[in-house]
């Protein structure tokens, strides 16, 4: 990968460069007009991670660059900063090496540092090694706690060690409303706060005069969708296989005093098969199927997008959302969505500026 060069004079130029692209791709399909929400130019991400470079008495954060040369082989690149990353992060990184430097308990064998930030200022920050992690190591992790004002956790094979929690709280104001999110370490979440606000926004607009219906959510993930929908539906049923980020929409549901959502520990193959009837049990038996009328279903799917079953079972909704991080297998799932279903609505959200990923969101209404 190339580590990305942040200009934000060229910013408009980049983003136009993508709408531009996502026109020509998915022209065949007559979309509607593209619907473009633009990212921060700098400092948009909540998230990242480093490597930790050590070379004699010295310390740096590095990332990997492909050589143009020669595929095989990679470069470190030396970070001091990294203006992709939230202001939180930059501010941090500084002071974490000169903690770390001189502290021979903390630096032995550190390979890395995550960071997890909110907009409002919060951070965790994790700290992985290639040994065992002792109560001398906890002590003075303790201390850099206290230093940094962040919370620390600390890894190693076959070892997590909180000090404080493993999570952050994220509050994200739309549309008026604020919605509030459990992010936990090591789980995924969306990087880019701002993008994300705008996705819900987006996301609410193309469901709305829902209620007397009700919405599936496929890939739920911690519910980041699902507790900024649950108001437009009569009732909401999510489904994630990842048990940590089914534990977190949960607790997620419960700080945001939702109480007609209910969140589904199965995978989408398991889940439409249950619709089908070819699954059974007492976890099918729990979620009542019988009881829902659903109009709506909203997928937000890996990078690998859907498989050929998957797409089948959407056919059968009247309104298909599908959130993309890929626009190539977004691309592939259109061929087979298309047969019942048009594109009404059409949005590109810059969630990875300076990158050539695209994220996506399609309204599908089916065809008359």
């Amino acid at each position: 990968m190339a580590v990305p060069v942040v200009d934000p004079s060229r910013y408009d130029d980049q983003l136009e460069a993508k709408h531009a692209r996502l026109s020509a791709q998915f022209a065949r399909f007559d979309p509607p007009s593209l619907e473009v929400y633009s990212s921060p130019a700098s400092h948009y991400r909540q998230r990242c991670e480093f490597r930790v470079w050590h070379e004699g008495d010295d310390l740096f954060y590095a990332m990997f660059e492909v050589d143009s040369d020669d595929p095989k082989k990679k470069r470190v690149v030396r970070v001091d900063d990294y203006p992709v990353a939230s202001r939180c992060i930059n501010e941090l990184m500084p002071r974490l090496l000169d903690a770390v430097r001189d502290n021979p308990t903390l630096r032995r064998k550190l390979f890395q540092v995550e960071f997890l930030t909110t907009l409002s200022g919060e951070a965790l920050i994790t700290l992985v090694y290639h040994r065992p992690l002792d109560e001398p190591w906890e002590v003075e992790a303790h201390r850099l706690q206290h230093e940094l004002g962040a919370s620390i956790i600390g890894r190693s094979r076959k070892q997590r060690r909180v000090l404080e929690r493993d999570h952050v709280w994220e509050r994200l104001a739309v549309e008026g409303r604020e919605f509030i999110y459990q992010q936990v370490e090591n789980s995924f979440t969306q990087p880019n706060a701002e993008i994300c606000k705008a996705m819900l926004t987006w996301a609410r607009d193309v469901t709305r005069d829902s209620q007397d219906r009700d919405l599936v959510e496929l890939y739920c993930g911690n519910g980041n969708f699902t507790i900024a929908l649950a108001e437009n539906f009569r009732s909401v049923l999510a489904t994630e296989i990842s048990r940590t980020s089914v534990a977190s929409a949960k607790t997620n549901l419960a700080a945001n005093h939702i109480d007609n959502a209910t969140v589904a520990r199965m995978s989408a193959e398991e889940f439409a098969a249950a619709l089908k009837g070819e699954k059974g049990g007492r976890r099918v038996a729990e979620m009542g199927l019988e009881d829902y009328d659903f109009s709506t279903v909203l997928v937000d799917p890996p990078r690998a997008g859907l498989d050929a079953r998957s797409c089948e079972q959407l056919s059968g909704y009247r309104r298909i959302v599908y959130i993309s991080c890929n626009p190539d297998t977004l691309e592939d799932n259109l061929e087979r969505l298309e047969r019942t279903h048009v594109m009404t609505r059409f949005a590109l959200f810059d969630q990875f500026p300076w990158t050539h990923h695209c994220e996506c969101g399609v309204l599908l209404e089916r065809r008359a």
